[in-house]
């Protein structure tokens, strides 16, 4: 953890995002900017932040037993793809490199969260991967591929999965209820980049950062049923403080005591 301390968290301790292209669309004269705050600008606005950001954040939460650093550096871009703060996503994918998450990881997050975070995001998300990777050296032949050969499917729970869905929402919209049958759960879930805990992970962190807690039990049980310990499922909620703010992980548990309540 010390070279993680010399040099400062983006500010993804934030309740709010950066200013979007939509702000700089309303506003010509908004300069953006292009990078994480410095130390020094940190404790230029908020000295306090500055603190909390190296003692608290750097030191104690990333040092905390419950998630090891490649599981948070997992959850914390979840986090912040979902929630579209570019600003910090450049530090963010080099330390994910760096905590042992594969290039491919990272790739097949990028797409999973297209689907659970939206086309826009994941896009944003490319834009600043891209450039961590071509100055890593990372080529193409090192992420995964376009039609790989999918994982073998649990043919009985998804049986299950496919019936309540179209008896639920059948009515409402077929093609939402079709493209999560062929799309999501026949295909994007089947693919190997990514193991099917971290999957679970990547979108139980999202929907948390979201606050997207409807979709929390069916995704939290998924992630249970795939390895992610009761005792990791609770780490990520403490780590999602930080990174989504109290308001979305406060949201999110009771849903989540009534799921390790059912186990």
């Amino acid at each position: 953890m010390k070279r993680l301390t010399k040099t400062l968290f983006p500010l993804a301790l934030c309740m709010s995002g950066p200013a979007t292209a939509q702000d700089s669309a309303a506003n010509p004269n908004l300069q953006l900017p292009s990078s994480a705050p410095t130390t020094a600008e940190v404790q230029s606005v908020s000295p306090a932040l500055a603190f909390y950001t190296q003692n608290l954040v750097l030191e104690e939460v990333w040092s905390r037993p419950g998630l090891s650093p490649r599981d948070r550096s997992v959850v914390t871009l979840a986090a912040l793809i979902s929630r579209n703060q570019q600003i910090e996503m450049p530090y963010h994918v080099r330390l994910a490199l760096d905590n042992g998450v594969k290039p491919s990881e990272i790739s097949e997050l990028v797409t999973h969260l297209a689907f659970y975070s939206g086309w826009g995001n994941a896009m944003s998300a490319v834009a600043v991967t891209a450039d961590v990777f071509a100055k890593r050296g990372i080529e193409a032949s090192r992420l995964p591929s376009v039609s790989p050969e999918l994982l073998p499917l649990d043919k009985e729970a998804e049986a299950k999965r496919q019936a309540f869905v179209q008896d639920t929402y059948g009515e409402v919209s077929q093609g939402v209820v079709d493209y999560t049958e062929k799309t999501l759960f026949l295909d994007l879930w089947l693919r190997p980049g990514l193991e099917p805990r971290d999957r679970s992970l990547v979108t139980v962190s999202a929907l948390i950062a979201a606050g997207k807690v409807e979709q929390v039990p069916f995704h939290l049980n998924k992630a249970m049923d795939n390895g992610l310990s009761k005792e990791q499922a609770s780490e990520v909620l403490t780590h999602l403080a930080f990174y989504a703010g109290w308001p979305n992980v406060f949201s999110a548990m009771p849903v989540v005591k009534q799921v390790f309540a059912e186990r």
